[in-house]
């Protein structure tokens, strides 16, 4: 055992160090910032005290010690274990249909189960074993994945995790699911055909979406942000009060720890909306900066997918990078008012365990293509090239 690490420690320069240190800059901010909501008494409300930063803080730690342990795996012996992970996950995501899945408050979907202490969302686990799975489909079928057949069956791979989240009410999981499998075809060897009916394909889908699964509530929702202030029941109040903290941080912000007198309250502060907390407390500025970690975060995914040494390791880049890009996109995005209110947390900020430690997870499949793109000694695998 002294040995191996006395060989990994010979190969740390193969760990990307940025990217890993990018993200726990991330997960420690939203530590901090969550301690203030709890201290401030400004969530009270909502239940959040001082369990709420214990649970980011402890997620933070086990998150960030998973993805060390899974940059030392090679990916390309991960995505073989399909057979452990993947009925593990549909499994979880199954007893949210049980008496053990709940709603939590804030919430229009039914997509947590409880297990004695521990409260999970089987669907953040599910986002990482479609993208080992799909990755390993798609490097393996890429030759013919323009084959009508082949095409129908990456559809039907990717039908199946949209379906059940779906099913469950969360329909803005699903489309970080529909943006994972966008990015991760679109990396692929597509032929033109296929993008350019693409959008009509889109458009037929998201069709159907509203006519046959979404309800009244979602299409207010969505058509509230084409005509600000026509809801007579004024389903704007949260992203209204969003902007309105925003705005109250003006250039530096107020800082952490005020009295609970001198924040703007939020619904969901601590979570979908915590973006609006970094706002209050860094201003414009601090926000600015969150937003350029979280996009050279994005950027390094990208710029690591370019450099793997397979097409599977691409392939689990892409799908990292959509996943985070969206997930960024959206929920910034619903705090701004030009996208509607659909429960996607940000990554490594929001409020969540399970959400923290499956990124930190992602993060080290992404790490694991980088430390074996060219690979001499790991603890788990040896290889001479």
């Amino acid at each position: 055992m002294r040995s191996a690490f006395k060989k990994l420690s010979a190969n740390k320069h193969n760990i990307d160090a940025g990217l890993l240190f990018a993200v726990t800059i991330c997960a420690v901010i939203s530590t901090l910032l969550i301690f203030s909501i709890a201290e401030s008494g400004l969530s009270e409300g909502e239940g959040v005290d001082s369990s709420y930063w214990k649970t980011q803080l402890v997620s933070m730690v086990i998150g960030l010690f998973a993805a060390v342990i899974i940059s030392l795996i090679d990916y390309r012996k991960l995505v073989k274990l399909w057979f452990i992970f993947v009925p593990i996950s549909l499994f979880l995501v199954a007893l949210t249909f049980t008496s053990l899945g709940y709603q939590r408050n804030g919430a229009d979907d039914q997509a947590w189960i409880n297990i004695g202490p521990v409260n999970l969302q089987p669907s953040e686990i599910l986002k990482l074993a479609f993208i080992l799975t799909f990755s390993y489909h798609l490097s393996r079928d890429e030759e013919d994945m323009n084959k009508p057949l082949h095409m129908l069956l990456l559809l039907l791979h990717a039908a199946i995790p949209i379906g059940i989240v779906g099913k469950q009410g969360d329909f803005g999981t699903a489309i970080i699911f529909v943006a994972i499998f966008m990015f991760m075809i679109c990396s692929a060897k597509i032929s033109w055909k296929y993008l350019v009916a693409a959008p009509f394909v889109i458009a037929a889908g998201a069709a159907a979406m509203w006519f046959l699964a979404l309800s009244e509530f979602h299409k207010k929702r969505i058509t509230i942000l084409f005509n600000p202030g026509s809801d007579p029941e004024h389903m704007e109040y949260q992203q209204d009060l969003g902007l309105a903290a925003l705005k109250s941080g003006k250039i530096f912000g107020k800082g952490l720890f005020k009295n609970v007198d001198e924040y703007v309250y939020v619904p969901e502060i601590h979570n979908d909306f915590i973006f609006t907390y970094v706002g209050q407390v860094f201003g414009y500025l601090g926000s600015l900066g969150i937003i350029i970690i979280l996009a050279y975060i994005c950027l390094k995914i990208f710029a690591d997918s370019r450099i793997t040494r397979d097409r599977l390791g691409r392939f689990i880049c892409m799908g990292a990078f959509g996943l985070i890009l969206s997930h960024c996109i959206m929920n910034i995005g619903m705090v701004l008012k030009v996208a509607p209110v659909i429960g996607v947390p940000l990554p490594f900020m929001s409020a969540g365990g399970t959400a923290m430690i499956s990124m930190y997870a992602i993060i080290g499949l992404v790490l694991s293509t980088y430390s074996h793109r060219a690979v001499t000694y790991n603890v788990f695998y040896d290889e001479e090239e």
